[in-house]
């Protein structure tokens, strides 16, 4: 009798935004340093076992690249420029939201808390050793994860409450135009909705319309 053998999980599929590695000017130490970091954080990705499907910079063609690629990650390599870098980032995963993480060597993290509020899961500074990079990411996955499903549920939370209002102005309604009771008026819109194969927000909806429209 053969084992089954437990498929591999599938590796992580990241894109990184960070500027060219190639340096113009050989005697710019700094570029020199930079390019390195961002070399090193490439090859620390892959020998974490990453899927590392490509490296964008931060342009007006971002949005397209990144809805072409379908990351599950995205992370943010930059410097002095990390915030335009990440205002890129942000609006290309204004409609499919994705967790962002920012590596950088500004010692100035004075925006840290602007960064989280528009979407970054972790923002590292200094953090490019190898032994890190899986467990940063981790975490920010994990974080991601959980910020997302408290907003669904704030937005279901949400949207729960805005149809029980709809419902209760449909019922006043009835109950003022037709003399009915709460019991009854609730009873009536129920019987369209199940009549009509209808959500009974939805039916609300309609007859508050209608009543706007006779009025």
């Amino acid at each position: 009798m053969q084992t089954q053998k437990t498929p591999r999980p599938q590796a992580l599929r990241i894109v990184v935004v960070a500027p060219d590695l190639v340096v113009e000017d050989p005697e710019d130490d700094h570029a020199l340093s930079q390019a390195e970091r961002s070399r090193a954080l490439r090859i620390g990705l892959l020998e974490s076992g990453f899927n590392l499907i490509a490296t964008l910079p931060a342009d007006v063609f971002l949005a397209d690249r990144i809805h072409q690629l379908q990351p599950d990650l995205i992370i943010v390599d930059a410097e002095s420029e990390a915030r335009d870098a990440l205002e890129h980032v942000v609006f290309a995963t204004r409609d499919a939201r994705r967790p962002i993480v920012l590596f950088t060597d500004d010692s100035d993290t004075s925006h840290v808390r602007d960064a989280v509020a528009v979407g970054v899961s972790a923002y590292i500074v200094d953090g490019l050793s190898s032994t890190r990079i899986r467990p940063i990411l981790d975490v920010a996955m994990a974080r991601f994860d959980y910020e997302e499903r408290l907003r669904l549920e704030r937005d279901d939370a949400r949207s729960a409450l805005q149809e029980r209002t709809v419902i209760d102005r449909a019922k006043a309604l009835l109950m003022e135009r037709q003399g009915l009771s709460e019991k009854e008026a609730f009873t009536k819109l129920r019987k369209v909705a199940m009549d009509k194969g209808l959500k009974l927000a939805e039916v609300a909806h309609r007859m508050l319309d209608m009543a706007e429209l006779l009025a």
